[in-house]
């Protein structure tokens, strides 16, 4: 399980250090990708096939919205693997869908990690603080 907040700073080759006390769960791989509400997902390798099998392999290729949602996942996505100092290369496009600079979070969300740009975790946070009490309420009535 993937848990915790990590401040971060990508280096001058804009390589992500994963946190030490989580790279053993990365040994098979890594795969990067585009992550919703401006954050990247950082999926070891086993659980990204297994969110591929539960979510994305599911969708209908003649559905539009399911094609949207294949080439966000898909197009988005860039399999590596960590060096040793348990660093991963990160692409432009992924630089920039997540606009992130130099100052990062790596924040743990159980099957995978969400990297975000330390300003716009911030705000996140700030937007969560006080509501997250009502959505758990919501969640739980359905």
């Amino acid at each position: 399980m993937l848990l915790g907040e990590f401040t971060q700073r990508l280096d001058a080759k804009n390589r992500l250090t994963l946190p030490a006390k989580l790279r053993a769960a990365f040994a098979e791989g890594v795969v990067v990708t585009k992550g919703f509400d401006g954050c990247l997902f950082v999926f070891p390798r086993g659980n990204w096939d297994s969110f591929v099998e539960s979510r994305l392999e599911r969708l209908d290729p003649f559905n539009k919205e399911s094609r949207r949602l294949s080439r966000w996942f898909y197009g988005g996505a860039n399999e590596c693997e960590l060096d040793g100092q348990g660093r991963v290369m990160l692409s432009q496009s992924l630089l920039q869908h997540a606009q992130l600079d130099k100052d990062i979070v790596v924040a743990g969300a159980r099957d995978y990690l969400e990297v975000w740009d330390g300003e716009a975790w911030t705000r996140q946070q700030a937007e969560s603080e006080g509501s997250v009490e009502d959505v758990a309420e919501r969640l739980s009535q359905q």
